[in-house]
């Protein structure tokens, strides 16, 4: 080797080691900063749906951690944009840009809170469950109404209700209908203990009886103390024989667009209307709590009470009563104070 040749190689090297040693060197930081070094500053939820991009998740994921290129590599890294899974997701402090991707590609959701509300309407409930899960509310409105479907958890559509216990149950956002009808029965089980079983054979009612009375006491009151005493006089009512005359069961076929019954209304002829046919609807007229349950199933019977009204004071109760002269007596009072009040 010549003497200049040796002279350049003796120039290059030092400068190409530098280099050497400096690309190793930010390879081994940018695997650091990705694998082991906390990368997320705060809490982030994300939602994924199945036309989520990883450029969206992303620009949701810039806001909260500290190295933004970090997240690109690893998003690249670990391929997301071929693994990314729908879900619910909550990036929180000291994640990893490598967890991070791990939890997007393999579906590691965290649990969401799903509240079953009180409701009236079968499209309520649907809009309802869908503002809190990624299935939409046509789909839930459709498996409302889905026989079959329906059938798998022991009801059908016309007592859709009963299959629903208001309460806040952990699920994963992603579930699809079965699944949440799945949770619902199995609360359904969980409320129908020995003991609660027993209750309702004593009354004479099924389970669904009993839901679908509840339903009717729901309608009627928000006042706690009268719970018990409105299930009794319906209870008395159907082992007298005698029609319950229950106005919400009127609403309910009128769905709910009126805020007064009229008396064209009681010659409707369904069988959810309770002036013209004797015995319980076919089904719930609401989603009815366990509060509404328990009244039913701890009745108040034993002081034969057969009417009850508004009380004139407006306060939410009610005034019983165990003849019908009493309650006309009781049914003036109310329209009186209803009369002065309208002035």
């Amino acid at each position: 080797m010549s003497k200049k040749k040796h002279s350049l190689i003796r120039k290059i090297l030092p400068t190409a080691l530098v280099v050497l040693v400096a690309v190793i060197g930010i390879k081994c930081w940018s695997w650091l900063s990705d694998n082991k070094l906390p990368n997320a500053r705060r809490t982030v939820e994300l939602f994924v749906y199945p036309s989520t991009t990883p450029e969206d998740v992303i620009a949701v994921l810039d806001t909260c951690v500290a190295r933004p290129r970090s997240i690109r590599r690893a998003f690249e890294e670990h391929r997301v944009a071929d693994y990314l899974t729908p879900g619910h997701y909550l990036v929180k402090p000291g994640q990893t840009s490598a967890y991070i991707s791990r939890m997007l590609n393999n579906g590691w959701q965290t649990p969401v809170q799903l509240r079953i509300p009180s409701v009236r309407l079968k499209g309520s409930l649907a809009k309802w469950i869908s503002s809190q899960m990624m299935v939409d509310s046509a789909t839930v409105a459709e498996a409302l109404n889905n026989d079959q479907l329906l059938g798998r958890y022991g009801f059908k559509s016309s007592t859709a209700f009963s299959l629903f216990i208001p309460d806040t149950y952990e699920m994963y956002w992603t579930d699809s209908i079965d699944e949440i009808f799945a949770r619902q029965k199995k609360a359904w089980d969980a409320y129908w203990t020995e003991d609660n079983a027993a209750k309702a054979k004593r009354l004479g009612l099924s389970k669904l009886q009993v839901s679908i009375l509840a339903s009717i006491v729901k309608g009627e009151s928000n006042m706690p103390s009268d719970y018990t005493r409105i299930a009794g006089v319906y209870l008395t009512r159907l082992r007298k024989g005698m029609k319950l005359q229950a106005d919400p069961t009127v609403a309910y076929l009128l769905n709910y667009e009126t805020n007064r019954i009229l008396k064209r209304d009681l010659r409707i002829d369904s069988p959810y209307n309770t002036y013209m046919y004797a015995g319980l609807p076919p089904g719930p007229i609401n989603v009815p709590g366990k509060e509404y349950l328990n009244a039913v199933l701890n009745a108040d019977t034993s002081s034969g009470y057969l009417f009850f009204c508004a009380d004139p004071s407006f306060d939410g109760s009610h005034r019983f009563a165990k003849s019908y002269a009493e309650h006309l007596k009781n049914a003036r009072a109310f329209q009186k104070a209803l009369n002065e009040r309208g002035k």
